[in-house]
């Protein structure tokens, strides 16, 4: 057991066996299905999520872990580790962070640095395995969240979505705009970066998404190898088919897949594509 735990949520999506593999304390979101409250990713699956969102009247509310969560998790790594590293979605898009730090200050005989990832997804993943690395390799815990800290400008994510219908029924974007988007057959393309949103591309056809989606990683790219990770909701065949174009333009050093969580999937529904990299 390292002497540093690492810490992050569930917006992460980190696939279960690198989270088993480097010893990631994951603290689930929650999601509110009707009189039903679930733990993201623990009571309900990515499949069985997606299968009910698409024929669902009314869409499932989502909820972001409490200060109570934290701290039920930050006691429990306590009794294995001397401080914690916790890695956590953008405040500009969650509260969680928020939370973690009001619950790291009611534990000051246990040191907890909280960080704000900037970003989500596999990209915040990538940060936390990062720490997660240095903490393996024995070092402190202001080297494990310096690790963190360097990982955050090096990590980029850019994804594509199938429908805007979804944003719309979750207030995050006008109805009118996604009635619009749907006639024109757009599919728009965003990044996450610094914990702000940016929709950088509208294009025709999810074809052209992925080739876009290729074209901003290889702008990032320096001749370094890529570690790189699709993540997709509920379409696992443009998953691979974006994967194998990740494979067929560059030297992938890593490449994973992994399924978005069903509380980020509540707000962008099914089809939600995209990559989350950094080079060497």
């Amino acid at each position: 057991m390292s002497r540093i735990a690492v810490i992050t949520d569930s917006a992460a999506c980190i696939p279960p066996d690198l989270v088993k593999a480097y010893g990631i304390r994951v603290v689930p979101f929650g999601l509110v299905w009707g009189q039903q409250t679930y733990r993201d990713g623990v009571d309900i699956k990515a499949a069985e999520f997606y299968q009910r969102l698409r024929t669902a009247e009314r869409l499932p509310t989502t909820s972001q872990p409490t200060i109570a969560d934290f701290v039920t998790v930050y006691r429990a790594a306590a009794t294995e580790a001397e401080g914690a590293v916790s890695l956590h979605v953008p405040q500009s898009m969650s509260g969680a962070v928020v939370a973690a730090r009001h619950a790291a200050g009611l534990l000051p005989q246990f040191p907890v640095r909280v960080i704000d990832c900037g970003t989500a997804v596999m990209a915040q993943g990538f940060i936390a395995i990062a720490a997660a690395q240095a903490a393996a390799a024995g070092a402190s815990l202001d080297e494990v969240a310096k690790a963190a800290k360097a990982m955050i400008p090096r990590v980029n994510l850019y994804a594509t979505l199938e429908t805007l219908q979804y944003l719309a029924r979750s207030g995050r974007v006008p109805a009118a705009l996604a009635l619009l988007g749907a006639a024109l057959q757009v599919q728009p393309v965003f990044t996450i970066k610094n914990g702000t949103v940016d929709l950088i591309a509208r294009v025709r056809t999810r074809t052209r998404a992925i080739e876009h989606i290729v074209e901003c990683v290889a702008a990032h790219l320096d001749g370094g190898a890529l570690h790189a990770a699709v993540f997709h909701a509920d379409v696992p065949h443009d998953a691979e088919a974006l994967a194998q174009e990740l494979r067929q333009h560059f030297a992938c050093r890593e490449l994973l897949t992994t399924e978005f969580t069903p509380v980020m999937g509540t707000h962008t529904g099914p089809g939600t594509l995209g990559v989350a990299f950094y080079s060497e």
